[in-house]
């Protein structure tokens, strides 16, 4: 049987979210410096913030400076202290027709232990690494590829791009400055944003949807009217 356009199932809706921070309730990055790094270690952030080097480039120096056994380690990761009710909320989101899709400037690393041990499988775009003791976590940038981001390792703005161009309905999370460029593209109904992204879209004048942690995230979503949602992001758009 020949389907026309107007008889297709209508594309699965995508959630883009972050993880540090939106996911959990600590960024891994915090916790490494307050936590796990020499006392001689320099301020990368100075050098990212005065031009000299990457956002990638500072979280990929913090890390290689971890002197701390795997163990230790790990125990911080446990300290992010991600959402006990996410694997419930990409269950939920799954049959409410939603796909989950984490996009991160972190290291994929921590993400996926944390995500295994929730017993969660969804994709992860995020800077591969490994950690070797004596010489940090080595965070690497991603292979070249139409999500690549050579400041961040990440473009986490291409991904809602190409989830748009698909003509699915596209929500993103975030919590972070780097988030705002994909946190632009979508309409304010589906725009979550805590911590310093909310900041960052309160000073272009820009609404969205606060949120305290993920699960309340999955739980609007699946709440959500999609023709109405739809019709939101039509008038966003047209605007």
């Amino acid at each position: 049987m020949r389907h026309t356009q107007n008889s297709a199932p209508p594309a699965r809706s995508l959630l883009v979210s972050d993880f540090d921070g939106t996911m959990t309730r600590e960024d891994f990055y915090q916790l490494t410096i307050k936590n796990l790094l020499p006392a001689d270690v320099p301020d990368y952030w100075v050098d990212y913030r005065a031009g000299r080097i990457t956002h990638f480039q500072a979280l990929q120096a913090y890390f290689a400076a971890i002197r701390a056994d795997e163990s230790t380690v790990r125990a911080i990761v446990e300290r992010m202290q991600l959402d006990p009710k996410i694997a419930t909320g990409v269950r939920n989101l799954d049959r409410a027709g939603w796909d989950v899709m984490i996009t991160s400037a972190g290291c994929a690393w921590y993400i996926r232990i944390l995500l295994a041990e929730a017993g969660v499988d969804v994709p992860v775009f995020a800077n591969p690494g490994r950690f070797e003791e004596g010489r940090g976590l080595l965070m690497e940038p991603p292979a070249p590829g139409p999500f690549f981001s050579p400041t961040l390792g990440v473009d986490k703005a291409a991904v809602v791009r190409q989830g748009l161009l698909d003509h699915r309905l596209v929500a993103f999370a975030g919590d972070g400055f780097p988030d705002l460029d994909a946190a632009r593209l979508v309409p304010e109904s589906l725009r979550f944003a805590r911590a310093d992204l909310a900041q960052a879209l309160t000073g272009e004048g820009l609404r969205f949807q606060p949120f305290n942690c993920w699960s309340e995230i999955a739980r609007a979503l699946c709440d959500l009217d999609r023709t109405e949602s739809a019709r939101a992001g039509a008038t966003e758009s047209s605007s």
